[in-house]
């Protein structure tokens, strides 16, 4: 469909964060689920319980002794990503996309040293980037190498694709584009591209960026329409079990189609923003309170999926 402004979305039912916030978060999230999703660590172990993929497990490191013992693990490693276990909105995240000699180099094509990358891990045990600043946890995963339809599409980060679960349906998706602007992360607020996806069939939409219609990556110069996500499918089933695991009714699910293993999962957000609806061109309230009216809701992750790829489909 053609770009529709946010007075007209307004008017089609977009979502504002303070009704998100008192008649979706407060009113469906159990506030004891959040260390779960504010965890990556924890969310890791649980969602595996419910036959949800993640990026393999590497290394975790608590204590600052341990740090020494990364540099052994990683000694034969091509690529990896170090994420701080409660850290959110890409923040303290460092990926490694190879090797020359001794040196690292990360997806920016920037070389780091090991002493860089242990320092690295000594903030992120300190805290530097966790959600309060408390003490925090580093992980070690195996690099996510996005299958070549979409990794061409972003720009020196992969690709993602966040999906809002309600009640356990997906609700709407977008692709998440990493630029020059927003360092090669897929986070909207620092001007990743943000595409809109048919639910019914994974093809893209619309783009923004910084909230702007656009038709090409403004680093790439591909256009941005007739994109399909593979294994969409499989991808919305994913999601919707997501809401098994977590017991959370309003989270936002954050995928990648790793080339050889196919969709992951990336992590989980019980507060997931609102730009979505900006890339749908469409507002999330209509489909929430669909939802809200099932009077007998379907049981298996399965029939959720395809009850909203049914429903939700673009016309």
């Amino acid at each position: 469909m053609d770009w529709i402004s946010p007075r007209a979305l307004n008017r089609l039912g977009m979502l504002n964060m303070n009704r998100r916030n008192v008649d979706y978060i407060a009113r469906y999230n159990e506030r004891s689920a959040f260390p779960l999703v504010d965890n990556k660590l924890k969310t890791k172990l649980v969602v595996a319980e419910y036959g949800v993929k993640t990026p393999k497990l590497l290394q975790v490191v608590r204590q600052q002794h341990e740090i020494s013992h990364f540099k052994e693990m990683a000694e034969d490693l091509a690529g990896f990503a170090i994420k701080p276990a409660k850290g959110s909105g890409g923040k303290g995240i460092t990926v490694i996309t190879g090797r020359d000699g001794d040196d690292y180099i990360k997806a920016s094509g920037a070389r780091v040293d090991s002493p860089f990358l242990q320092r690295h891990l000594t903030n992120i045990l300190a805290g530097l980037y966790s959600l309060a600043g408390t003490p925090d946890v580093a992980i070690v995963e195996s690099l996510v190498e996005s299958v070549p339809s979409l990794a061409k599409y972003s720009h020196q980060g992969v690709p993602d694709i966040r999906i809002i679960v309600f009640q356990g349906y997906p609700v709407m998706a977008m692709l998440r584009l990493a630029t020059t602007a927003s360092d090669g992360k897929a986070n909207l607020h620092q001007g990743a591209v943000g595409v809109g996806l048919d639910i019914g069939t994974g093809r893209s939409l619309n783009a923004v960026q910084f909230n702007r219609p656009i038709k090409l990556h403004p680093d790439t110069g591909l256009a941005l329409e007739n994109i399909q996500i593979e294994a969409w499918d499989e991808m919305l089933e994913m999601a919707a079990r997501c809401y098994e695991a977590t017991e959370l009714g309003y989270i936002g699910v954050d995928l990648v189609v790793d080339a050889t293993q196919g969709p992951l999962l990336l992590e989980l957000n019980a507060r997931p923003g609102l730009a979505i609806q900006m890339a749908n061109g469409r507002g999330l309230l209509p489909r929430l309170r669909t939802i809200e009216a099932i009077r007998r809701p379907h049981f298996s992750p399965q029939d959720r999926s395809r009850f909203a790829m049914e429903t939700f489909a673009s016309l």
